[in-house]
């Protein structure tokens, strides 16, 4: 089952710092990284800085929309968020549709404030002791929706993500 997480830091920096936790739990076969972003946001800014670790994605990871919707949302102008995300199928709706729900949004909306940071991560098979254990010195509080196997298939839908079946060699 794939896991939308987000890692909440008090400090701006932190969740740059956690991406190589991240990395080096995928490596050690602790967790299956499949996309990242992190959000930082300056004790000094209206809007916090996003930034979607495209180097550590592996194939299949969600692509830049599914980001640019749920920060949107989130964020940067949730109105806004929600018309473009209409456009695309839904709006907020297509966040709960594929296990992203109102509580969800508002618990990182709420944490993630000026001077803070967060990591928020799309991965599966997390060794979750081991995973806390290695984010526990960061001081991090994890935030987590599950998305069924039913969820995943609709996000990846949602936003494009195709398989190789399609494409034209096969047609």
């Amino acid at each position: 089952m794939a896991t939308m997480t987000v890692w909440m830091f008090d400090a701006r920096t932190g969740a740059e710092h956690a991406v190589e936790t991240l990395k080096r739990l995928d490596e050690q076969d602790l967790i299956q990284f499949h996309d990242a972003a992190t959000v930082s946001w300056p004790p000094d800014k209206k809007k916090p800085k996003t930034h979607q670790l495209h180097t550590l994605a592996r194939a299949g990871a969600l692509r830049g929309a599914f980001w640019g919707l749920l920060f949107g949302v989130l964020f940067f102008m949730p109105v806004l968020g929600v018309a473009v995300g209409a456009a695309l199928g839904g709006g907020g709706g297509a966040l709960a549709d594929v296990g992203i729900d109102d509580g969800f949004i508002n618990k990182v909306r709420e944490r993630v404030t000026p001077g803070t940071s967060a990591l928020f991560a799309f991965t599966s098979d997390a060794v979750l002791d081991q995973v806390k254990e290695a984010f526990k010195p960061t001081g991090a509080e994890l935030i987590q929706t599950n998305l069924s196997p039913e969820d995943e298939a609709k996000l990846r839908e949602v936003f494009g993500e195709d398989d190789d079946s399609d494409s034209p060699a096969d047609a």
